[in-house]
Formats: structure tokens, sequence, C-alpha cells
């Protein structure tokens, strides 16, 4: 990992524990700049606890059906590694003469969670990595109209670069003629990086079933009117 500590310290320790001969992976991540924090546990690659700083609270953001790690206390922890992190972060800016930042820009893709189905709620993935700084902000559009209803950011979760990635997610319902866009801000780029996503391109053949259909239906138009116009020929003999 490369160290970037003119303006963010970020520390990352790591558990290997062995059970019935299988290796695990428990990791612990603590980061802090001038303005955001950071505190994550991650089990095999997993993240499975955060505190979330701006409700004062932890979070638990596996799903409902995995069996869920609690630890009510770890918030109050977190807050005092905050302080220390930040006390540490002016030492080494002191120590490296408050060096300039090194920013990397961001590189972000869009797609489903699920194959598209019309009128079945699914949910659009923004995903944005190999940034430098923390943290990036993510806008939504549907039809070019902002979108702030179902969607959701998780906390920057560290590369083995140094960098940085998150996830934005967007709930919604395909429907035929609806255009989507993520829209992604970062200090490392003069405008926002968009990335556009359409239900029609998307939506598993209905290009080429409808203009099959439309070719099929001519098809057949025109061989009506050719048998018309030959029994009517015959008759007139």
């Amino acid at each position: 990992m490369k160290m970037k500590s003119s303006q963010t310290l970020l520390f990352l320790s790591c558990l290997l524990g062995v059970t019935a001969g299988t290796v695990h992976e428990d990791s612990q991540v603590t980061g802090c700049s001038e303005t955001d924090g950071e505190e994550m546990v991650v089990l095999e690659g997993e993240e499975v606890w955060y505190a979330d700083f701006i409700n004062k609270k932890e979070v638990y953001p596996q799903p409902k059906f995995v069996d869920q790690v609690t630890c009510p206390t770890c918030y109050d922890g977190a807050v005092g590694n905050q302080a220390i992190c930040r006390g540490n972060l002016q030492k080494a800016r002191r120590g490296f003469k408050n060096p300039p930042l090194q920013l990397d820009a961001p590189h972000s893709t869009i797609y489903t969670r699920d194959v598209v189905e019309l009128g079945v709620e699914n949910h659009l993935i923004c995903h944005v990595t190999g940034f430098y700084p923390a943290p990036v902000k993510v806008y939504w559009t549907r039809n070019d109209e902002n979108v702030t209803e179902g969607t959701s950011l998780n906390i920057p979760f560290p590369n083995k670069d140094g960098t940085f990635n998150q996830f934005s997610r967007l709930s919604f319902i395909p429907q035929l003629g609806d255009t989507y866009s993520c829209s992604v801000e970062h200090r490392a780029l003069s405008q926002p990086q968009t990335r556009i996503w359409d239900v029609e391109q998307n939506q598993p053949g209905i290009g080429p079933a409808v203009f099959c259909g439309l070719g099929l239906t001519v098809g057949l138009l025109g061989v009506a009117a050719g048998t018309f116009f030959l029994i009517k020929g015959n008759e007139c003999n």
C-alpha cells in the first residue's frame, strides 16, 4: 500500500485465524482526514460493520439472511480512534512539511444488480474506484431529473494500491423510455464524470424482437397483397 499522508491517514490491521484447518482473514480499517472519518471491520473481504459518524451510530451492511456480526460498543471505540487519528495526522503533516496532495481521478461504471425485467423492481449500481483521497459524491438522474429517493452510498473502501472505491445504489422499476445516469464528483475531476444507462438498450431482446416482428408483419402484408393481385389477374383472364 502506498502511503499518502499529507491529508489523510489510513490504518489497516489484519488478523489471521485458523478454524478446523481453514484460514480466515479479519481486518479493521481506521482512516481520517481534516473533514472526514472512517472505521470499518472486514471479514473475508466483506464489510460487516462500519461507523456512521454523521448519524452517530454503527451500521451492519450485510444482507438480512446472513448471520449478523454485532458490536454495540464498537462505535464509542471508533470515536476515540478518530481523535487519535487526527492527532497523528497533524504530526505527520508537520513531519512531512505539508507536502502537496496527490490526486487520483475515479473511474466509474453503471450496471444492474439483476437481469432487467420491465415493471419488476431492480437496483442500479454505480461503482466508483481508483480515486484518492476519499470520498466521492454521487448524483442520480431519471430522464434528466434529479433522483434522491431510493438511493444509497456506502463508505469508501480501501484498495490494495492505497486508492479507494465506493458503491452507490438506486432502487428503480424499469420502464420503456426511461434513461438513468450517475454522476461522480471528486476533487481530481474538473467536471462530473457521468455514466448513462438506458432501459430499452438493456432490455434483453427488445430491439431485435421489435424489428423482426415488424419485418414479419411487412412480409406477410406483401405476400397477402401479391396473392390478392394474382387472384384478380386470373379473374380478369
